[in-house]
This record gives C-alpha cells, sequence and structure tokens, in this order.
C-alpha cells in the first residue's frame, strides 16, 4: 500500500486514476481546485477509508502532512475550448503548478509522476510519433499555452530528475476518452455524442481525413499505473496505435446512439494536428503494456455514460 496524492483527481481522468488505486489498495490524497474538476466525479469516494479529497489550487504553495510515496500530476484543463477562455490558467499550472507539485516530491522523497501529452509532438511530421522525436509545435499558436505548458513541465521534470536524483515518470497520452468527460468539453468524442444524442449535425472541422488516435480510459489508466510501477524515467507514450479518420469516428457514433444526424463541415482550426498516432515500442518493451479496448466498443460505454447524464 502506497499514498500518493493526485492533482487534478477530480477531473475525467484523475477520477478513473483514484478509483484504479484505491482498488489496488492505496491511499488517494486528492487535490482539485474544481475550474474543470467536477465533484460529481469522485462523490462516490468521499466517505471511503483512504480517500481524501482537499481543494487547492496548485499554482499556489502546496503541503500534504505525513508521509506520500507517489505525486500523480494531472492538474491542467486539457481541452480546446479552455485554451481560449482561461490560457493564463492553463500556463500558471504547467509551470508553477508543476514546480509546487516537484517540491512537494523532493520534500517527501516521493515519486513524480508528470501527466503530459501527445501535443508536445505538435503538427507531427514524422509519423507515428515515438518518445524520440522533438515534435513540431507553434510556440506562439493558439494552442500553445497547452503545448508550451506541457513540454516546460517535461523540462523541469527532467531538470529536477538530473539536478536533485529525483524519481521521476513522464507519461505522454493520446486523445483518452470515455466516461466523466465534460459533455460540452470540446473534444472531438464529447462533441460528436453530444450533438448525435441530442439530434443536432456533428461539427466537423476540415474535411475529415485528419487522424487521430482514441485510447479508452481505463487503457489509459492501466497504462499509466504501469508505468509509475516501472522504474522508466524517460518519456513513455500510452495511448491506442488504431489510427481513425475524423470521418470514421462520425460514422461508429451515429450507429451507436441509431443517429440519423447530418455532419456540418466547417474550417478547420489554426495549428489543429492533421494526423497523431503513438509508437508504442516502448510501452510494450518496457512496461509489458497495450492497449485492449477497441474503439468501438470503448465508444458505446461512452455514449451510455453520456445519454445517463444528458437524461437522454
Amino acid at each position: 500500500m502506497a499514498r500518493i496524492v493526485v492533482t487534478g483527481g477530480a477531473g475525467f481522468l484523475g477520477s478513473h486514476l483514484c478509483d484504479r488505486l484505491l482498488e489496488r489498495g492505496d491511499e488517494v490524497v486528492c487535490l482539485d481546485n474544481l475550474v474543470t474538476g467536477r465533484t460529481a466525479n469522485i462523490e462516490h469516494l468521499f466517505g471511503r477509508d483512504g480517500f481524501q479529497f482537499v481543494e487547492q489550487d496548485v499554482s499556489n504553495f502546496i503541503w500534504v502532512p505525513g508521509p506520500v510515496d507517489a505525486v500523480m500530476h494531472l492538474a491542467s484543463p486539457a481541452s480546446p475550448i479552455d485554451f481560449a477562455r482561461i490560457p493564463i490558467q492553463i500556463m500558471k499550472v504547467g509551470s508553477l503548478g508543476t514546480h509546487n507539485c516537484l517540491g512537494l516530491a523532493k520534500a517527501k522523497g516521493a515519486t513524480f509522476h508528470l501527466n503530459s501529452t501527445s501535443e508536445v509532438y505538435g503538427d507531427p511530421e514524422v509519423h507515428p510519433q515515438p518518445e524520440s522525436y522533438w515534435g513540431n509545435v507553434n510556440p506562439i499558436g493558439p494552442r500553445s499555452m497547452y503545448d508550451e505548458a506541457k513540454r516546460f513541465a517535461e523540462a523541469l521534470t527532467i531538470s529536477y530528475q538530473r539536478h536533485h536524483d529525483l524519481d521521476v515518470r513522464i507519461v505522454r497520452t493520446f486523445n483518452t476518452y470515455g466516461p466523466r468527460m465534460r459533455p460540452d468539453d470540446g473534444r472531438v468524442v464529447s462533441n460528436f455524442i453530444t450533438q448525435a444524442l441530442k439530434g443536432e449535425p456533428l461539427t466537423m472541422y476540415g474535411d475529415g481525413s485528419q487522424t487521430r488516435s482514441f485510447c479508452y480510459v481505463d487503457d489509459q489508466v492501466a497504462g499509466q499505473l504501469a508505468l509509475l510501477d516501472s522504474d522508466l524515467t524517460s518519456p513513455c507514450n500510452i495511448g491506442n496505435d488504431g489510427e481513425f479518420t475524423m470521418l470514421e469516428l462520425a460514422e461508429h457514433v451515429i450507429e451507436l446512439t441509431n443517429s440519423d444526424v447530418p455532419i456540418e463541415f466547417l474550417p478547420l482550426p489554426t495549428d489543429d494536428p492533421t494526423r497523431r498516432r503513438p509508437d508504442l515500442t516502448l510501452a510494450r518493451t518496457r512496461l509489458g503494456w497495450e492497449p485492449s479496448v477497441a474503439l468501438r466498443d470503448g465508444l458505446a460505454r461512452t455514449v451510455e455514460h453520456f445519454a445517463r447524464e444528458l437524461g437522454l
């Protein structure tokens, strides 16, 4: 049993991580300022032995009394609508927040686990993307607050490893989806499902030929815990290497929601990546992990959740 601090623990991915840590017998201290996280995601954990929730902005100084074995830093708005709405907060949690969480890990002699992102690869010119690829990122574009915050967070984490000999993990996540996503968060999976369930046209940016690789949240959490329990200190891709066009995703959603809605094509946003697919060689060889949930199966579970949440 370990005592683990999870920042952003009331968010979509963080709440599932809290669930899994508790299931395996760990204690969890969940920190979240509820800017994009929701108490509804973790209210089933209130009162459970081994779980503590603290409403806290990690961009400010943080301290957790008692022993801490690991700090898993997931705190950060990560949806496209947030990029324009709260760009400064995103930069602060990626920089100041990461610094504060690293300081806590250093003070406690704990492992520091950074939740980074495939966005560090930008609009990649190498395909699929291995961890050795440095990326193709616009540092002043409309997505830069998120991309650069995560790139800085990785650099700061490695600096703590090199200068303070801190035990670190860095996971680069790829398009995670599943229950507890915000219906209005602006990501393509939640957009399509919400629109289809409501009988609204699916909003397709670009011609639909751009690709993504979607990882169901259960697979993502299993991969992150495999990394945490390993001795791998370099960045590691965790995602699903099945690659789908946006049109293929739309077809799946329309079928699973029994909808007959049209697709509305809009201009592709600036710097929106045209393709994205992880090279999972490192995860497979060093962690013994690979995804197991097919896109259609994960979407079916997600549609069921959204239908309940929306009362449809």
